[in-house]
């Protein structure tokens, strides 16, 4: 059997090994409808049975040498470059993913594992001041179990980036994929995992809906969450967790903005503001949601804009075409939604504003006003609407309208200037000369306001403090005397 036949998993999950559930879903393409599998969908009684095989497993998975944790994660990093042709073919065909975007995100899981293996021989404490004669330290223990909700957009990536550290640093994880997703982001790391020789237990998929999502976020034992997804469904996991003393990490949406200041190269800054908008057909929580352009430079903007808008097509990109389908219909009537009720308020159509079927065209809306659904909302769609400012305050204006705070690009001639103005930016991620999509495994990731809950993802730190708890222990030669 070649790696990752589907005779593995077919009709199954993973649950300290591959398992029936007697419930099935089929894998839709969402580019041609075609059903390309099935996998055992999950209830909430297997979120129970995988915790509990996850609470007996995890114990010896942390007492294992840090080296022997990192060499695993070390060859899930291999296996993922090594299969990266599969992971490829399943974002494509599963997720609607242009190809190169799909190789893009592969080569971003590697990483994360290889970050994840360097995470597990990190320093793990600090020895502390003390006012008595002993040894005073804080040390960072595992958390225990992990639940893990990763969403549909970027289902590799936004999967890894919690799972590898998650596991390097010695915890159990249940990972719940979005059900759209489930193979590209969550069964392929179960092959890529239990090829590596990670113990049986310690890794589990419950694929499912809300109520299994419900279940994890419920489950005494999972002390922390890390959530992926929208806002509205963050708020309802952040109130839950916090009646049940839970820590819960939320990566949320982005409604981000594109600054174009009036000394740039237009013909650059609309290239990176189209890729910025159309990448993924715009489903990324990292979209340029917003472009505010100088009116120095506004029309001529708008019109390199459109045009490009309109030289990429949206068609199946298994054959090739550079931007794929939205996830769904439901999404596809939303973003169009917002498009229509832009030009009935005022809003101009450059380019775009028609589909078909799932497949929606790069759009471009000028003369968007903060009381347009284009300038407000986030749309997760490829929509790219354009905004006139004068002066720099009402650049910060504009961009402060906003209650997200994710990421942010300036586009400018002069890069120091940008970087002054960014400290007036209310957000987690700035870009100066460039737009607003990047990750990388060593950088902090995060956003403020709707966004999150900050940088809980990405670099040493942020992934020891996301998935450790803090023990202060202190040590002494004699048995300390007391007056009583």
């Amino acid at each position: 059997m070649t790696f990752f036949d589907s005779a593995l998993w077919e009709g199954r999950t993973y649950l300290g090994g591959w398992s029936e559930t007697g419930m099935t879903t089929p894998v839709v393409s969402p580019a041609t409808g075609a059903t390309l599998a099935s996998y055992a969908t999950a209830a909430p009684a297997d979120v129970e049975r995988a915790t509990t095989l996850a609470v007996a497993a995890q114990r010896d998975w942390a007492e294992r040498a840090p080296d022997d944790r990192a060499a695993i994660l070390r060859r899930a990093g291999q296996l993922i470059d090594e299969r990266a042709d599969t992971l490829a073919h399943w974002l494509v065909n599963e997720a609607g993913s242009g190809q190169g975007k799909a190789a893009f995100e592969a080569g971003l899981v590697s990483a994360e594992f290889f970050q994840a293996s360097a995470t597990a021989m990190m320093p793990y404490g600090q020895l502390l001041r003390t006012a008595r004669p002993r040894l005073s330290l804080a040390r960072r223990r595992p958390v225990g179990v992990v639940g893990v909700i990763s969403p549909f957009n970027f289902p590799s990536i936004l999967t890894a980036r919690s799972i590898a550290p998650a596991l390097a640093l010695g915890n159990a994880v249940v990972l719940k994929p979005d059900p759209r997703t489930t193979v590209s982001g969550g069964l392929f790391f179960a092959a890529v995992l239990e090829e590596a020789g990670l113990p049986a237990g310690v890794f589990a998929v419950v694929p499912g809906g809300a109520e299994v999502g419900s279940a994890l976020v419920d489950e005494p034992r999972i002390p922390v969450i890390s959530f992926t997804g929208s806002t509205p469904a963050g708020r309802a996991i952040g109130a839950r967790a916090g009646e049940l003393l839970k820590r819960v990490h939320l990566e949320l949406g982005g409604n981000n903005a594109l600054v174009v200041l009036g000394d740039v190269d237009v013909a650059a800054a609309a290239s990176a503001g189209a890729w910025g908008s159309f990448l993924h057909q715009g489903q990324i929580c990292m979209t340029t949601g917003r472009h505010l352009v100088h009116s120095d430079v506004y029309d001529e903007y708008v019109a390199i804009l459109a045009e490009k808008a309109r030289a990429l097509v949206a068609g199946d990109p298994a054959t090739g075409a550079p931007l794929g389908p939205i996830i769904d219909a439901r999404q596809r009537d939303r973003v169009h939604s917002v498009v229509t009720r832009s030009l009935d308020a005022g809003a101009t159509l450059e380019a775009g504003g028609t589909f078909e079927e799932l497949f929606y065209q790069p759009t471009v809306l000028s003369g968007v006003t903060p009381d347009h659904a284009a300038f407000a909302e986030e749309i997760f769609g490829p929509v790219a609407p354009v905004t006139r400012f004068s002066t720099i305050d009402e650049a910060v204006e504009l961009v402060g309208r906003s209650e997200y705070g994710l990421s942010l690009g300036i586009l400018a001639g002069d890069a120091y200037r940008a970087f002054e103005l960014a400290d007036r930016m209310p957000t987690g991620i700035v870009h100066i000369n460039d737009q607003t999509v990047d990750d990388e495994a060593q950088a902090p990731f995060g956003g403020v306001g709707a966004s999150g809950t900050g940088a809980r993802f990405g670099g040493h730190e942020a992934n020891i403090e996301a998935f450790t708890e803090t023990q202060w222990v202190t040590v002494q030669a004699d048995i300390a005397r007391y007056p009583f």
